[in-house]
């Protein structure tokens, strides 16, 4: 991938890096505690939507982009569903736009006929979306959500297993392919099914799981235009949906090029820079956005009772 796709490509994506599916909750989740100057204007936009434990009682609609915006009127994915379970309860991240709720329900009814169980359902959005105290970047406006690489099993888990079992990773050790002994083909069904759906933009995952869709789709092959590789997606999907249409504050994912992603692409992703990057300086932590870099109805979001 050239220069100029490298660059489309970022100015695409603005992806952060995503909550490990494999990191731990806890069974007693400790509220935090007040801000001494919530109404600082320096205070970051995360320490404040972090602290909101419930939706804002208004209308639904996303405002602004995936990585910078908030959500009014958010539901939340009952924690069991006839075909799914979401897991680390602890988060209080199982929260979206009613469009993403109807899409999960939807999906996760599929998934019988593809010989997967059932979906387990991983970070979705806050109650109020905006920016998150740990983990993610985007997943602001409710939009978005991460399905674990692992099957539902056939029963109900514990909510001790809810916090602490790992997702499956399928990623070899190598980095530059699916692990054949855990990679089937109902992992390459799941992702099609959600990639087919109308309603999604766009899907990330690890390059390699990229790699083998574009190995194992055969001639249907229009779908995989709307896989992404990206980093951090070895133990799950993420998945994408579109700006809904009660939504007009909601600002679109761009759209990719119209081929599949399967030549130079993707080629990129498995050269020597990417696989083995050379160590550079520690990276600092970054404060993350004021409520003045996000869109001005987003306080109207946060102050809602």
């Amino acid at each position: 991938m050239g220069p100029c796709a490298g660059a489309l490509l970022l100015a695409q994506l603005l992806v952060p890096t995503t909550a490990a599916a494999q990191d731990k909750g806890t069974l007693n989740p400790h509220p935090l505690p007040p801000l001494a100057k919530p109404d600082d204007p320096a205070t970051p936009a995360k320490e404040l939507f972090g602290r909101k434990a419930a939706p804002a009682n208004l209308q639904a609609r996303t405002i602004g982009f995936y990585s910078k915006g908030c959500l009014a009127g958010a539901v939340a994915l009952p924690i069991n569903g006839p075909t799914w379970q979401v897991m680390r309860l602890s988060r209080n991240r199982n929260w979206g736009h009613p469009n993403l709720i109807a899409f999960l329900e939807r999906l996760a009814a599929q998934e019988p006929k593809t010989g997967w169980h059932g979906l387990l359902v991983g970070d979705m959005s806050q109650p109020r979306g905006g920016p998150m105290l740990t983990g993610h970047a985007s997943h602001q406006v409710g939009l978005d959500a991460d399905i674990w690489l692992t099957p539902m099993p056939n029963r109900e888990l514990t909510r001790q297993e809810r916090e602490d079992m790992s997702a499956t990773m399928v990623v070899a050790e190598d980095r530059t392919d699916v692990d054949p002994q855990v990679w089937t083909p109902a992992h390459l069904a799941l992702i099609r099914a959600a990639a087919k759906d109308p309603q999604v933009a766009r899907i990330f995952v690890n390059a390699a799981i990229k790699k083998a869709l574009c190995r194992d789709a055969g001639n249907d092959r229009h779908w995989l235009n709307k896989v992404q590789p990206w980093w951090g997606h070895d133990y799950h999907f993420h998945v994408r949906i579109v700006c809904p249409a009660d939504s007009p504050e909601c600002t679109p994912q761009p759209p990719r090029p119209a081929d599949d992603g399967c030549g130079a692409e993707l080629d990129h992703w498995f050269t020597e820079a990417v696989l083995h990057p050379r160590p550079g300086p520690p990276a600092k932590p970054k404060p993350g956005p004021k409520m003045a870099d996000l869109p001005a109805a987003c306080r109207q979001v946060l102050l809602a009772p």
